[in-house]
């Protein structure tokens, strides 16, 4: 398995795969609207995408954002969308994809590498525990709906 930082040449590639994770999430598939979202993070250097490949086949991808902590006066990434594909899971794709993801934050200066996932994706929280992550008990996050 091979994880490539992902080019605006991968989209079809991501797209479906980005599809897929919004269907997880119980959105309606849009698989336009996946490639177009991608297409503008991507040209834009809005965000960077890694993806999981095994003789060109797309096993799953990540997609984080680079942001700062003003409390830490460091920069900040953000994971913010980790996904394997069913058949890839249980194979180490999502640690692989992880721990690049990690080494991209590195490269960048940021001392953390944030994410958070639905209270319910009990799997996943299990992956980001075995890898190290710890859910944050001091901080609440609050979303106002615009």
């Amino acid at each position: 398995m091979t994880i490539v930082q992902a080019a605006p040449a991968d989209l079809e590639t991501l797209a479906g795969l980005f599809d897929a994770y919004r269907v997880f999430y119980e959105r309606v598939s849009d698989p336009d609207a996946a490639r177009n979202y991608l297409h503008d993070r991507l040209t834009r250097d809005e965000a960077t995408v890694f993806l999981a490949l095994q003789e060109n086949e797309a096993l799953g991808f990540a997609l984080c954002y680079c942001t700062f902590s003003s409390v830490a006066l460091k920069p900040l990434v953000i994971l913010n969308d980790l996904y394997t594909t069913p058949e890839a899971r249980g194979r180490g794709v999502a640690t692989a994809l992880i721990a690049r993801c990690a080494d991209f934050a590195r490269s960048h200066g940021a001392e953390i590498l944030r994410l958070r996932t639905a209270r319910d994706n009990r799997s996943a929280q299990a992956v980001y525990e075995r890898v190290g992550f710890v859910r944050d008990e001091v901080f609440f996050t609050y979303d106002l709906k615009l």
